[in-house]
């Protein structure tokens, strides 16, 4: 098992390699530089001085090999457009944002689809169906903005997002909303996916069998229902996962969510290379880590999957 760990490991790090590479000179080809917004005001000197500043007077191999030896000390650059501000600090800062959207989601498709599959023909039923329905019939950008004009402006805010000093109440304020636009297609999958599994282990023998014993539903639920059920909903969450935290560039912008995927727009757009080789990177390692992480649970929530893994097959 841990042969088989270090294996996937070193294969992530490889690809992460493999996309750094292809990001940085391909970012390179996009026109103009750093300094081109500034080109109307700025000398024609002091705008090749900011680029011996950054490097970018030299040759681009030379920048990529420079830029590898930072990284591999922990250094992801700093902001061409903002000086001072570090890749470091702005995914330290913007990030969490980002991931409590991702994780909210994932964790309320998931218990949609458990309480559906154990309410059959229930309200809580219905809705999750009719939730599922407008998951796969509205984009989400359409979803945002009919939720702030129809749901909005009085209890739920039209934007802003949490602070750390806020209470559970004002935590859900400011997240509810912009959590459901931003998941309301993967709500759709994963409670409709988890309601067809928990259903389909809940007509199986051994779980007659387990209420023959006398266990209590806690118990059934957790040894028997979760275990079996949540095996086929890994492959599609883990990507999901990676999906929705790196991927809610339009909602973090409706809402105004201070998160990463927002900064990730405005950095290509302001051609800030060291953060967009930053954003891009941190991005890349979610959704590879997510992958990897699918593999590793299949193997602990299947005995089938470790023993053909111990097993070497």
């Amino acid at each position: 098992m841990v042969k088989y760990i270090l294996k996937k490991i070193v294969y992530m790090i490889v690809t992460l390699w493999i996309i750094l590479t292809a990001t940085f000179f391909l970012m390179y080809t996009m026109p103009g530089d750093p300094t081109q917004a500034s080109s109307k005001v700025l000398p024609e000197a002091v705008q090749e001085n900011l680029k011996a500043k950054w490097g970018l007077d030299k040759p681009v191999t030379e920048q990529y090999v420079i830029y590898l030896k930072n990284l591999f000390q922990g250094n992801m650059g700093e902001s061409y457009t903002t000086p001072g501000l570090t890749a470091n600090t702005v995914i330290g800062e913007r990030f969490p944002a980002s991931l409590r959207l991702g994780i909210q989601a994932v964790v309320l498709g998931i218990i949609l689809g458990v309480l559906a599959a154990f309410n059959r023909g229930k309200w809580i039923d219905f809705v999750t169906i009719f939730i599922a329905i407008l998951g796969v019939s509205i984009p989400s950008f359409v979803f945002a903005a009919l939720l702030q004009k129809y749901v909005a402006g009085g209890y739920f805010p039209i934007v802003g997002w949490s602070t750390s000093g806020m209470g559970i109440a004002g935590i859900f304020q400011y997240t509810a909303l912009p959590t459901l636009s931003a998941a309301i297609s993967g709500i759709a999958t994963y409670s409709r996916y988890m309601r067809s599994s928990v259903l389909d282990v809940l007509g199986s023998d051994y779980i007659l069998l387990a209420k023959s014993k006398g266990l209590s539903r806690f118990q059934i639920i957790r040894r028997h229902i979760m275990r079996n059920a949540i095996t086929p909903i890994i492959s599609i969450v883990a990507p999901q996962v990676a999906g929705i935290v790196t991927g809610s560039f339009v909602i973090e912008r409706i809402f105004s969510v201070p998160g990463l995927g927002r900064y990730y727009v405005d950095s290509v757009n302001g051609r800030d290379y060291p953060m967009i080789l930053a954003t891009t990177l941190f991005f890349s390692m979610i959704f590879i880590v997510c992958m990897v992480g699918m593999d590793i649970l299949y193997a602990i929530v299947d005995p089938r999957v470790r023993k053909s893994i111990i097993e070497g097959k």
